[in-house]
């Protein structure tokens, strides 16, 4: 992470780590966070993380607990306000595009299925992006999940974080036919 980069994730950031409280970190934050990007941009276990960077141990512990409490999103939200207002449009989007994709897996569980449109055996992600393409939502569902039942999900509660969000473009396999609405 540059200097440039980290000077604008480090404010999103707590400042102590939530289980130690007050006692002083042994790795610096940016250490900690470098050790996850890496994990998140390469796929390797977190136990295989060079040790040039922070023990796998802490950084997962970290990752852990800021997935719980909120802070990955926080930070999500913030920079992708910070992209929309850099191009000229208000911080909360207005209109979004909605669509889902089956992908393959080979791990087994009950969110497995297979998706007959597609001929795929797997999971479907449904996502919600902006009209820049920004996500602002996903919901990870078996691939048998039919695409209104996985909207109706992902837009579940969505009015409260997008609160101007008045247009969302789907294609066909998310309206009723019988009345041409969103179901």
């Amino acid at each position: 992470m540059t200097d440039a980069q980290w000077a604008v994730i480090e404010p999103l950031l707590p400042r102590t780590h939530p289980r130690l409280g007050g006692r002083p970190p042994v790795h610096s934050r940016r250490l900690v966070v470098d050790t996850i990007s890496y994990v998140l941009a390469s796929g390797c276990a977190w136990r295989l993380v060079p040790r040039d960077l922070a023990p796998w141990a802490t950084a997962y512990r970290v990752f852990a607990a800021w997935t719980a409490d909120g802070t990955w999103q926080r930070v999500h939200d913030v920079l992708r306000g910070r992209v929309r207002e850099r191009g000229g449009r208000c911080p909360q989007p207005s209109a979004a595009v909605l669509d889902s994709q089956s992908v393959k897996t080979c791990e087994g569980g009950e969110r497995v299925g297979y998706d007959a449109g597609k001929r795929v055996r797997g999971r479907k992600r449904h996502v919600l992006v902006d009209t820049l393409g920004l996500v602002l939502g996903v919901a990870v569902s078996s691939a048998s999940v039919q695409d209104r039942p996985g909207a109706r999900r992902l837009l579940a509660g969505i009015r409260a974080r997008f609160p101007r969000l008045g247009l969302v473009w789907v294609d066909g396999g998310y309206v009723n036919s019988k009345d041409a609405t969103l179901v």
